[in-house]
């Protein structure tokens, strides 16, 4: 139909004869003229119809979409992400080594406005399988439901609210090629449970968070006994024989600063592995800063595990603690530069000289916003010496 109008627009204007030899008078003019007025009229009309009958379609294919579930944010959508990271890792007295260290996909899903779903699967170190390094784990699993606008319930397997990164730790959204070893030996990061756990806001930009979750198990002998780290079960045919209850406050009611707090207690980090006399409460806090002014950014963080027990102190893990300060300067929108001092001891608790103390400098370089190139050096002292420097290229969508 628009062609067919303008085609006759287009004759309608032919049809003025322009001959010498035949010149329209002003009436034919006119005529001429008004015919063309009352095309393009109706060419608009027309044009006007099309627009609208294109609208009505384009709702009914998302009213369709959204039955079927497909679509971005309307109820009944499916949403898939994921994140990556690529190390190179030069350490004195090891070898060079290369690695795709994770590989992760989201899926995420609303059933409605208040009940969602969320999922996160991970492949690390590229190959998993027996007698290979990798692995493939379900890091995140679970249903939440909005209780009120300002408080939400969720139950599943999810990531602990604690420290910094360990909720957030896509590439992009941190300095340095490895996380920093605080956060890892320590708290530690990535570190998630199954369980069921309440979040709400209380008003003037402070939140809480509250979880009743599975635990750790450490080990009650050898040389990783009652180390924190060794302890994480993964949810795969865990152990529940003592579960764990955590607490966090957090502040963000300045913009560009977050100040938060956790607390966690679990009856037995060893779920009752060992023989009489090895089980151990143990009790974490943790305490953190993010601030962001501009160009500057500052993270400082504290962790400490108090472990109770004869066999935990008699190894010197009745404490297990570390902190770490990290400025940062963002030169423009794709270059930052930072450095960070780390100060760490999964054995603080005995006389021994066990403390490890790394300063990493280094670069990230964003050509994306969700792309990120890294390079930093590492100086590492105390009980162990392990100097040198990483490469990483990482991205999130």
């Amino acid at each position: 139909m628009k062609t067919l109008s303008s085609a006759t627009l287009l004759l309608t204007a032919l049809s003025v004869n322009v001959n010498a030899a035949d010149t329209p008078s002003l009436d034919k003019m006119w005529e001429s003229q008004q015919r063309q007025q009352q095309q393009i009229e109706k060419l608009k009309k027309e044009n006007k119809q099309l627009a609208e009958q294109l609208e009505v379609s384009m709702d009914a294919m998302e009213k369709k979409d959204t039955k079927m579930g497909h679509g971005h944010g309307a109820k009944g959508s499916t949403s898939i992400g994921g994140y990556g990271e690529l190390h190179f890792n030069s350490i004195e007295g090891k070898d060079n080594e290369i690695d795709f260290h994770r590989f992760v996909l989201f899926f995420g899903h609303e059933f409605t406005d208040d009940i969602r779903f969320f999922s996160e699967l991970e492949l690390e170190h590229s190959l998993a399988g027996e007698g290979k390094e990798g692995e493939v784990e379900l890091e995140q699993a679970y249903v939440e439901m909005d209780l009120t606008d300002k408080h939400a319930a969720k139950a599943g397997l999810f990531l602990l609210p604690v420290g910094i990164l360990n909720e957030t730790h896509e590439p992009d959204t941190f300095y340095g090629v490895e996380r920093n070893p605080v956060e890892k030996d320590i708290i530690p990061t990535t570190w998630w449970e199954a369980g069921v756990a309440l979040t709400g806001q209380l008003g003037a930009g402070l939140s809480y968070d509250l979880a009743y979750t599975s635990g750790l198990a450490t080990p009650t002998t050898g040389s990783n006994a009652y180390k924190i780290r060794n302890g994480r079960q993964k949810v795969s045919e865990a152990k529940a024989n003592a579960g764990a209850i955590l607490g966090r406050i957090k502040y963000t009611g300045i913009p560009g600063l977050e100040l938060a707090a956790t607390v966690q207690h679990q009856a037995d980090l060893t779920q009752a592995q060992g023989a009489a006399g090895t089980k151990a409460s143990a009790n974490l806090i943790e305490t953190h800063a993010v601030y962001q002014k501009g160009p500057f950014g500052l993270r400082a963080l504290y962790a400490q595990w108090d472990v109770d027990g004869a066999a935990a102190a008699a190894v010197g893990r009745d404490e297990q603690s570390g902190w770490y300060v990290e400025p940062s300067y963002r030169i423009n929108q794709k270059l930052g530069v930072f450095a960070r001092y780390n100060k760490w001891d999964n054995n603080a608790g005995d006389s021994n000289a066990t403390e490890k103390k790394q300063t990493n400098v280094g670069v990230n370089y964003w050509p994306h916003e969700n792309v990120v190139l890294k390079l930093d050096v590492q100086r590492q002292s105390g009980a162990t010496d392990n100097d040198g420097f990483n490469l990483g290229v990482g991205y999130q969508f």
